[in-house]
């Protein structure tokens, strides 16, 4: 079975280090994006399994980026986790606002593992009923 392919972006290069190691280590396939644009055109380019997304990025923000996300049929049902130091961020605001999960900063790895695998989890489920229902 091939590796989930999950986008990070975040505009500082040291948290996406330390997010490619513990996710990589694990077998996850992944790609780093600089800011909320190049996440987009990424995304678009070749759908990943799910995104990882700092809410606070120059060019375009967290928000942004789940927004445009979201508006398109390619991109929509992507699972996005918010992740952010902020501290009016919480998960009902992350929910609220449509993303799947929220990790604050500085997360902790297992946090981080659990929240992915289970919304990979429940993606790939979802892509199975899709197939069913569709014959696919």
């Amino acid at each position: 079975m091939k590796p989930a392919r999950i986008i990070i972006a975040d505009d500082y290069a040291d948290n996406r280090e330390l997010l490619r190691i513990m996710l990589s280590v694990v077998g996850y396939e992944i790609q780093e994006a600089r800011d909320g644009r190049e996440c987009l055109k990424m995304a678009l380019a070749e759908p990943p399994d799910l995104i990882l997304i700092d809410v606070s990025m120059p060019v375009l923000d967290g928000w942004g980026v789940l927004r445009e996300l979201r508006a398109d049929e390619r991109t929509r049902r992507i699972p996005c986790v918010a992740f952010t130091a902020l501290a009016d961020m919480n998960d009902e605001r992350a929910l609220q606002k449509g993303f799947d999960a929220y990790l604050a900063k500085p997360f902790n790895g297992k946090d981080l593992l659990e929240t992915v695998e289970r919304l990979l989890a429940g993606a790939r489920v979802d892509g199975e009923r899709r197939s069913e229902i569709s014959g696919r």
